[in-house]
């Protein structure tokens, strides 16, 4: 079984040596599921273990162990080469809909002409045909009208409509089709790097009220004696409950009480916060061409559609009648492509709006409980002293090691001896 990547990630970015506590923290991973990857990933690469007087274990792995893994897996191998190939695929799928548009418009537009002068149409016709043109400047501002971010302040809409996007034509029609991803991919990932990082700020021991900004659905009672929303966070981070003299529950984490370096805190937000969906990356003049070519492609499909119903004119061609029944066979082909093409971001506009009523609503839950902490009343926060009872904070440092499977273990009892005997010869000499 190849090694997690995520727990690779994890050591790369905590220096290459870490506790369980620090790989679950860094990934939002399961206490368990942690020390269990640690484990098979310090087997496979190469790693040590080194034991604290404490008993706890620190993992340290050497800096190549990445090079050490892609020589004995496969698969590994296989996953990395993948992962080049895929992104060459998925761009060339993203700029395939920008050219199918332009070859679809290159198609209609020529296949009209020929119809048109080949047959010697009238004025009629013609007009006819320019009639169809007006709505390509409509359609591309009821798209800029329809993006969600025209509800926005008129300051914060001029400022967004002068950035530049950083896409080329093939890439914002896709965009504008599609859009660019959910950006809130990795949000459980986040969720419980955050909650990891808030008891680790807190010395391991907390409270509920100071994971509840963090968490969904945790229905009205939350701030009562229900706190059945904090039993999954006990089971991922390997915790424990306490319960004051009053009755108040407090819950301890002591796996996140060590690490094997002194890290510099840093602030995180009081609350989990999800993103909003966007319309799209493309410029508003991106959106806008796009929607217009949109148009112009639908309606140009509308009237070749009236132009080939008979069925006859590729018949009456001569030599282009080829090229006309070719087009003619994949009229419909056309016709739904330029069909979807204004209606899949019609359709995917109201979702946005729907999605992100529900993210601002869940965002707001979550910041009407963070304020709980701003100014917490007196039995919050006399629970929150009886917590820092159990908060603690311990870094192994060389110093503190027993055991290290790096060197021999009869080297390392006589280096244990010999500091025994220097730490007792210096306790005689101040005596």
């Amino acid at each position: 079984m190849a090694p997690s990547p995520t727990i690779m990630q994890a050591v790369e970015q905590l220096g290459y040596r870490v506790t369980v506590g620090d790989v679950a923290t860094q990934a939002g991973l399961n206490v368990a599921e942690a020390n269990q990857s640690l484990l098979a990933l310090a087997s496979d690469a190469g790693g040590h273990l080194q034991v604290a007087d404490s008993g706890d274990i620190v993992y340290l792995f050497p800096e190549n162990f990445r090079a050490i893994l892609r020589n004995k897996y496969f698969r590994l191998r296989l996953q990395e080469w993948w992962k080049k190939v895929w992104s060459v695929l998925f761009y060339l799928i993203r700029i395939s809909f920008g050219i199918f548009l332009t070859v679809s418009i290159i198609l209609i537009t020529v296949t009209i002409y020929i119809i048109i002068t080949s047959t010697n149409s009238d004025r009629n016709g013609n007009s006819r045909g320019s009639n169809f043109g007006g709505g390509f400047f409509y359609f591309p501002n009821l798209f800029w009208y329809l993006s969600p971010n025209y509800d926005t302040q008129n300051q914060e809409r001029r400022r967004e409509r002068r950035e530049e996007s950083n896409l080329n034509f093939f890439e914002a029609v896709f965009s504008f089709l599609f859009g660019d991803g959910n950006p809130n991919a990795n949000l459980e990932e986040r969720r419980w790097q955050e909650i990891a990082t808030v008891i680790r700020m807190n010395r391991g021991a907390v409270v509920a009220e100071q994971i509840s900004p963090y968490l969904d659905e945790i229905g009205e009672g939350y701030t009562k004696e229900y706190e059945d929303y904090m039993l999954p966070v006990l089971t991922r981070f390997n915790g424990q409950p306490g319960v004051s003299p009053e009755g108040q529950i407090v819950y301890y984490f002591p796996e996140l009480q060590v690490s094997a370096t002194k890290k510099r805190r840093h602030s995180i937000s009081d609350h989990l916060e999800e993103f909003l969906w966007r319309f799209s990356a493309a410029s508003s003049g991106q959106i806008m061409l796009s929607a217009g070519l949109g148009v112009l492609n639908f309606v140009g499909a509308l009237v070749l559609g009236s132009l080939l119903k008979d069925g006859t004119v590729a018949a009456r061609l001569g030599d282009l009648g080829a090229f006309v029944g070719f087009v003619q066979g994949i009229y419909w082909l056309l016709l739904a492509y330029g069909a979807g093409f204004l209606g899949i971001p019609l359709l995917r506009y109201f979702w946005i709006r729907w999605r992100n009523r529900k993210i601002g609503d869940r965002n707001r839950d979550r910041i009407s409980r963070a304020r709980l902490l701003a100014s917490p009343d007196a039995p919050l926060q006399q629970k929150i002293d009886y917590a820092q009872q159990f908060a603690t904070e311990k870094v192994i440092g060389n110093e503190d090691l027993v055991y290290s499977s790096e060197t021999d273990l009869l080297d390392q009892e006589v280096e244990r001896s010999a500091q025994i005997d220097a730490e007792w010869q210096r306790r005689l000499d101040q005596s």
